[in-house]
């Protein structure tokens, strides 16, 4: 699997959701992540952060970024990114199955198209829950893709609801976010407790 994102480190931000280089796009994304957010400087993970655009795009509104991803590659573009933006956030590589991050550690839990790719995505969330501090909001992006693979909306809420008492979930269909009219679904699940 990390040869695999590391192959595709080069052109991963050609996609216009991973890159966020389209200002409409980034714009959106902004929409929908930021007023979620804490108030003030939010400690916050990125798990499966690939070219860190999203943790560029909390840590230029004042959040404390970590971010972790399995490809080497990633990693030093993320890292890269942050150091064009002028933006302290911080990278490593590793597993985001288990973390390398201390138990009640961070405000907000990141995963964007990370869940569904993992082996155990209940035995993921459960050390990802544990992540957060009291009060600590778990914020996940996925998908059931148009190829079939992926998680639907209703099974990984199921998946949320074993580990926390809330999961809500909103559609993620504006075209906006992804640079193009989408036709599977795209969601975002949201857990504050």
């Amino acid at each position: 699997m990390r040869d695999f994102w590391d192959q595709h480190a080069a052109t991963f931000d050609q996609e216009p959701d991973h890159g966020l280089l389209d200002a409409e796009v980034r714009a959106a994304w902004a929409a929908v992540l930021l007023p979620l957010m804490p108030p003030g400087s939010a400690s916050v993970v990125d798990l499966g952060c690939g070219t860190g655009s999203l943790s560029v795009l909390l840590a230029q509104a004042g959040h404390d970024v970590c971010g972790v991803d399995l490809s080497p590659r990633l990693v030093a573009a993320a890292q890269a990114k942050a150091d064009s933006a002028g933006v302290p956030a911080v990278f490593v590589q590793g597993d985001v199955s288990q973390p390398p991050y201390a138990p009640a550690s961070c405000d907000v839990v990141l995963a964007r198209h990370v869940l569904w790719a993992l082996p155990d995505p209940a035995a993921a969330l459960k050390l990802w829950v544990n992540l957060l501090k009291p009060g600590g909001l778990l914020v996940l992006i996925e998908g059931r893709w148009s190829t079939g693979a992926g998680l639907t909306a209703a099974e990984c809420r199921a998946l949320v609801l074993d580990v926390r008492g809330e999961a809500d979930v909103t559609r993620l269909d504006d075209p906006a976010l992804w640079g193009r009219e989408i036709d599977d679904e795209r969601y975002l699940l949201v857990s504050r407790s």
